[in-house]
């Protein structure tokens, strides 16, 4: 009866992990949050993240909690805001070896170690700020140094290879794939045979490479999806995608939002800004069987990601994560998410302390509905109405002041960054 029992217990453990889906997070590194086919955008050509928004639920009112590449792939790997996770800016303080910052990552729980306590094997490529692979919990990874990436950064760009040989490897066993190309991020260096469609009179050159940069991103995000395909995965794959931060390509150096006295090729209001230009992102999700494809309008955040992977995977965090699980509506339990707005600051780019988040800061933002309030830890406010000014160029805070004195209340009781 003992043994007949044991098998029973057994075969139950089996066919939960059968039901547990592969996991895959594709993050774009450095693009606008308009420059999708399936977000309207009319030159840059994304043919195979349209596909995926087509089968996939897309939520294009998503955010990133902070417009800087370190940080933000920090809260994708722990499902926190960056002053829970300490980790704000990409560089330490001048004269600190950055080694120093790697203690934030291996101190808290992460994505690759939760998922491993329910039998995940977990892979690393691309963009990974944070020393050797497994200072995050991955199992196996290209990553071992560097600053953005060090061997990482060869996928992509160079290679498929790594993640193939890791899917197959891991036939019959959960996986996690954690692919984050430095793409479309410079440098701009397109193959010719894509430039050559973008170059055309009256469009700078610098446009012309980032564009083409994001369609080789798409190429990329195609082969891997066509090989999911082609191993018959797709419909066991919950597939993940969202970019770490936004991108305006400038056509001239323009002053580093958060690193004074250097010049940088994108525009003011884009990456390292507290303007949805920097902070904005469309969010895809897409598992077969499980996800209605359609259009969600609810306001997310990157915070989200780690929540919805789990509840999929069937994990528990061993703490509340202040991010919600997506599958609530994407899956149809509720018809939208309990939440009444989104938050996030802004940081300097090279930080003041390794440890204290409210020195490094420069911005706390929170957009609730239509309306986006951005409080600067110096200065005055500026609040936008997003529905009638997507670009953030009129500021109506004198004319709403009981509306910013709302905002920032909201603002207070999610963080007072003090």
């Amino acid at each position: 009866m003992k043994k007949l029992t044991g098998l029973l217990l057994a075969l139950g453990t089996v066919c939960l992990a059968a039901e547990r889906p592969n996991v895959l997070l594709i993050i774009s590194d450095d693009q606008g949050w308009r420059d999708f086919g399936f977000m309207g955008h009319g030159l840059a050509r994304t043919p195979h993240l349209d596909r995926l928004a087509e089968t996939g639920a897309v939520f294009p009112n998503g955010y990133v909690p902070t417009s800087l590449c370190r940080p933000s792939l920090m809260t994708l790997l722990t499902g926190l805001y960056p002053h829970q996770h300490r980790i704000t800016g990409n560089d330490p303080p001048k004269g600190v070896d950055r080694k120093k910052m790697l203690k934030h990552i291996r101190s808290v729980p992460t994505l690759p170690r939760m998922l491993a306590e329910a039998g995940y094997a977990s892979l690393q490529t691309g963009k990974f700020w944070e020393g050797h692979y497994s200072n995050a919990g991955f199992t196996d990874g290209m990553t071992t140094e560097g600053r953005h990436g060090g061997p990482g950064l060869k996928i992509g760009r160079e290679t498929m290879q790594p993640i193939y040989d890791f899917i197959r490897k891991n036939r019959g066993r959960p996986w996690f794939v954690w692919y984050a190309p430095m793409m479309p991020h410079m440098p701009h260096n397109p193959p010719g045979r894509l430039l050559e469609k973008y170059l055309v009179p009256d469009r700078h050159e610098w446009v012309a490479r980032y564009y083409a940069m994001v369609e080789w991103f798409d190429e990329t995000c195609g082969e891997l999806l066509g090989f999911l395909d082609r191993q018959g995965l797709a419909g066991d794959t919950l597939v993940i995608f969202l970019v770490d931060n936004g991108w305006i390509q400038g056509t001239k150096r323009s002053p580093h939002p958060s690193r004074p006295g250097r010049t940088v090729p994108f525009a003011p209001k884009s990456k390292a800004s507290p303007y949805d230009g920097g902070l904005r992102t469309p969010v895809i999700v897409r598992w077969p069987g499980r996800v209605q494809p359609g259009r969600y309008y609810d306001l997310v955040s990157s915070i989200d990601i780690v929540p919805t992977i789990l509840e999929a995977a069937g994990v528990k965090p061993e703490r509340r994560l202040p991010g919600l699980s997506l599958l609530d509506v994407v899956t149809g339990q509720k018809a939208h998410l309990e939440r009444e707005a989104v938050y996030g600051a802004v940081y300097y780019h090279d930080e003041i302390s390794v440890d204290e988040p409210a020195e490094n800061l420069q911005h706390r933002w929170v957009r609730r509905r239509d309306w986006k309030l951005i409080a600067p830890r110096e200065g005055k406010p500026e609040l936008y109405n997003l529905l009638l000014d997507p670009f953030e160029e009129r500021n109506r805070a004198k004319e709403e002041p009981e509306l910013v004195r709302e905002l920032r209340r909201l603002l207070d009781e999610w963080w007072p960054g003090r």
